[in-house]
């Protein structure tokens, strides 16, 4: 079984999840957070990828 991992904005608080992409976005569901493109930005607020962090 495959654990995905969930990512969340420090701005927002909105999640990524892993397991469900952000297809909205262009990212397919089951993409990592690692092939995610660096220019990718939060579809609520635009935070840039820096500002998301690992959920524990």
């Amino acid at each position: 079984m495959t654990d995905y991992r969930k990512y969340h904005c420090q701005e927002c608080e909105h999640i990524y999840d892993e397991a469900k992409g952000d297809p909205d976005s262009g990212i397919a569901p089951g993409t990592r957070w690692e092939d995610i493109p660096e220019d990718w930005a939060c579809p609520i607020c635009g935070a840039p990828k820096s500002f998301f962090k690992l959920l524990a």
